[in-house]
């Protein structure tokens, strides 16, 4: 067994052959993107929001490392993509010779990120949801004619700024967006997103926070 780090991750060229096979499967089907700019900026968010709450270096490698991986169940397909991607990020990491323990909060974090079958079960987990549910962002759509966009397009490219942010001492998880009402209405955000903020809202419950929500300056939640 040795210890696993980030590095070792994004060095693998087994996670990057399946990152980019998940994000050539989604785009085939009109999804978001998926691929390197998620997942690098779902690990750095993940481990940060485990660093403001004083979690020990570790763990921060942990989550990192799982928001790192946590899609690469899309490459089997994107039905159920958080159980195979489960399984698949347990046999990658110990077959790198990560501790079984270690690989199994990593397993348990990916299976759980899905918003359809998904809980908070965990801090890694919770982390992982939280920056996995707060990456709305119009870099994301890949579909370049407007007049095409569907409901998750327009909500996606409307967003022009958005952020997670952990605050150890008022003990508040805050999702900050800014959105271009132009492009989108507000209630479009929701009849999308709020079950994933429900999910939010429970990650944050179990870090010992209360989830807010910020839209254009404005606190909603």
């Amino acid at each position: 067994m040795q210890v696993v780090t980030m590095e070792h991750v994004r060095e693998s060229r087994e996670i990057k052959m399946f990152l980019e096979m998940s994000e050539k499967q989604l785009e085939s089907q009109g999804y978001t993107e998926h691929s390197f700019r998620h997942v690098g900026l779902v690990s750095k968010n993940a481990g940060r929001v485990l660093t403001d709450l004083g979690y020990g270096e570790r763990d921060v490698e942990l989550a990192k490392i799982a928001g790192y991986m946590h899609d690469i169940g899309n490459a089997v397909n994107r039905v159920d993509h958080a159980h195979s991607g489960a399984i698949l990020a347990y046999r990658i990491l110990t077959g790198m010779g990560m501790e079984y323990s270690e690989a199994v909060e990593i397993m348990l974090a990916i299976g759980n990120h899905d918003e359809n079958t998904g809980a908070a079960v965990s801090n890694i987990s919770s982390a992982l949801i939280l920056a996995d549910k707060s990456d709305v962002h119009r870099s994301r759509v890949k579909n370049n004619d407007f007049a095409t966009f569907d409901i998750h397009d327009r909500v996606n490219y409307a967003v022009d700024n958005s952020s997670i942010k952990v605050e150890r001492d008022s003990k508040a998880a805050l999702l900050d967006l800014h959105i271009d009402t132009k492009i989108c209405p507000l209630m479009d955000y929701f009849e999308i997103f709020l079950t994933r903020m429900t999910m939010c809202r429970r990650a944050a419950d179990f870090l010992g926070l209360n989830f807010q929500l910020m839209i254009n300056g404005t606190r909603l939640l």
